[in-house]
């Protein structure tokens, strides 16, 4: 009943708190607008030349399509008229993002503009980020546990990315409207739903979890109050046009020392996502989690230093699931005992790079540093082939390559000498004559300098991981 307010007896038209003033709309795809009124009631909705009409429901129900309009800069106005008549105004057309995850993801720009910045001499250093904002092209709507439960009569939660609106959003999703708004040169509308310190499980329904197969063979049992969050915070924000999320989120379940449920995890919530926005194909962009010594925590299982690598290596598999990308974040933590890493402009920077190759079709754009793709053992190497390797593979600082292991037969990894050799990577080392698997990067405090020529780091992995993913079809 909430979704209703009553004049008397009669039952206005109420929208949705996502509806209001100063929102962007998606571009270029349809546009739902929907809410509540009397049942049978006529309502109206007119925007850019489109005028849509539909009755509600039994239910008080109702929802109309805008067709696809091209982005625009010139703020209009959108009117939804039934009993009553609502104006909203300062409306924009461009690209919308949802974001979401756990406390990385929140990370709140007034934090951003407390750390450390990375180099003095950098006039508009990032940290300095909330001084100048005031790009009126960039719209923000920030998602709390409580405020999307009822109606707001004043139509007033979307807000330009400036002051204190601005201080309490999340960095990542501004820093990546910011390069979306400069590289497009769109309007860009982002909004945050993200919750410090949850897991993944609420933010899917049990169903979404009841839908993959793996659960139900492996009898895992769903805890962490599944649907939680989603059906506070992202359930009531459908279907409002979106282009795409983005997902930072990970650490609580590190701490659970998951490896493969965590992916079919994964697999479950953007299976539903997608769902609920009905569209199979919506890119979900996430980030691995960054360098940080779990192995010194106390918690719910043992910690090792191979607890992290291990999780990310369950968020890499998540890449066999159709239109996804991965950030990876293995340079971006200057103090390993902060599990809230600053460089969140980077984070931002690098989930664009992905939006921009993989959604807007930049093709030739390097989006990802070097991920391993196959090896194969030349006596006393091991040569290793990678994906992504961009304009070449190189040492960031020039130094040999760091981070590499090797091990034979008897299973004890040794450190290797690591040498580029074109696209590939050559690793063996002394007394390990008959090497059979190698590593990169396998400990919570690896920071490696192994990138491509494009700036962006490589993936951790091993050539033995033993996990098997099998994607669900949806």
């Amino acid at each position: 009943m909430s979704l209703f307010c009553f004049t008397g007896s009669i039952a206005q038209v109420v929208l949705p708190k996502i509806l209001g003033n100063g929102m962007v709309l998606q571009r270029n795809q349809p546009v739902p607008i929907w809410g509540t009124a009397k049942a049978g009631e006529k309502v109206a909705v007119k925007f850019n030349g489109q005028t849509k009409t539909t009755i509600a429901d039994d239910a008080g129900k109702w929802i109309v399509t805008l067709k696809p309009m091209p982005a625009s800069v010139n703020p209009s106005t959108l009117i939804i008229a039934g009993t009553n008549t609502i104006k909203l105004t300062d409306i924009l057309v461009g690209e919308v993002w949802l974001c979401s995850g756990q406390s990385n993801m929140q990370y709140e720009m007034r934090k951003n503009s407390k750390v450390k910045k990375p180099d003095t001499s950098i006039a508009n250093s990032p940290v300095d980020e909330l001084d100048r904002a005031h790009n009126p092209q960039i719209r923000i709507f920030l998602v709390t546990q409580k405020n999307l439960q009822k109606p707001d009569s004043t139509h007033s939660s979307w807000s330009v990315a400036e002051d204190s609106a601005l201080r309490a959003f999340s960095a990542v999703g501004y820093f990546f409207a910011k390069n979306l708004n400069h590289d497009l040169k769109v309007p860009v509308g982002i909004i945050s739903a993200a919750v410090s310190g949850s897991r993944i499980e609420p933010w899917a329904p049990q169903e979404a979890f009841d839908a993959i197969p793996y659960f139900k063979t492996s009898n895992i049992k769903i805890e962490g109050d599944p649907g939680k969050f989603y059906a506070k915070m992202i359930q009531p924000l459908a279907p409002f046009a979106l282009k795409g999320f983005l997902w930072y989120q990970g650490e609580s379940n590190c701490y659970l020392g998951e490896t493969i449920s965590y992916t079919y995890k994964m697999e479950a919530l953007i299976n539903n996502w997608r769902k609920s926005w009905n569209n199979k194909s919506l890119p979900f962009y996430y980030v691995q989690i960054a360098p940080f010594y779990y192995s010194q925590s106390k918690g719910a299982v043992p910690y090792t230093e191979f607890t992290e690598p291990e999780l990310r290596e369950a968020q890499t598999m998540a890449l066999q699931i159709p239109h996804t990308g991965m950030v990876i974040t293995t340079d971006l933590n200057d103090d390993l005992k902060n599990i809230h890493p600053p460089f969140k402009w980077e984070v931002g920077r690098r989930l664009e790079l992905q939006a921009l190759a993989n959604t807007y079709g930049q093709k030739k754009l390097v989006f990802c540093g070097p991920m391993y793709k196959s090896m194969k053992i030349i006596g006393n190497k091991i040569i290793l082939s990678f994906n992504y390797a961009g304009n070449g593979l190189v040492s960031s600082d020039g130094k040999p390559l760091t981070d590499f292991t090797v091990a034979g037969k008897d299973g004890k990894f040794v450190p290797a000498i690591a040498a580029i050799k074109g696209n590939t990577v050559e690793v063996s080392a002394d007394g390990v004559a008959s090497p059979v698997v190698a590593r990169f990067a396998w400990s919570e405090s690896a920071q490696p300098n192994f990138y491509n020529k494009n700036g962006l780091p490589a993936a951790p992995f091993r050539t033995d991981n033993p996990l098997k993913f099998t994607t669900t079809t949806n």
